[in-house]
């Protein structure tokens, strides 16, 4: 059973900028910060989870945040309804195991 409706994803570069779209992500609408993970070089993935609309709107919101500060935004993806097995890769980005 998948336990997520949707996931929002937003990918910088620099975590003062992941922290400003994950804060203004979590603000915005009601999504569960997931975690994040450095990608490489510098690239850091911030994932969120909720409902569907919530997810479109915290994303948006993230996107503009980063974008207001004068960043970029490299990538955004809101996936709805994402397949079960996505689990075993999110699970690896989780605060418990960044925090642990």
């Amino acid at each position: 059973m998948n336990k997520f409706e949707a996931l929002g994803l937003i990918e910088t570069f620099g975590i003062v900028f992941v922290l400003e779209a994950a804060d203004a992500m979590c603000k915005a609408a009601d999504v569960e910060l997931i975690g994040f993970e450095n990608v490489a070089s510098g690239y850091i993935s911030v994932l969120v989870c909720g409902d569907v609309e919530a997810c479109d709107t915290a994303v948006s919101t993230g996107v503009k945040a980063v974008e207001d500060m004068g960043a970029e935004v490299y990538s955004s993806v809101v996936i709805a309804r994402p397949h079960a097995d996505l689990e075993k890769i999110i699970a690896r980005y989780s605060l418990d195991k960044l925090l642990a």
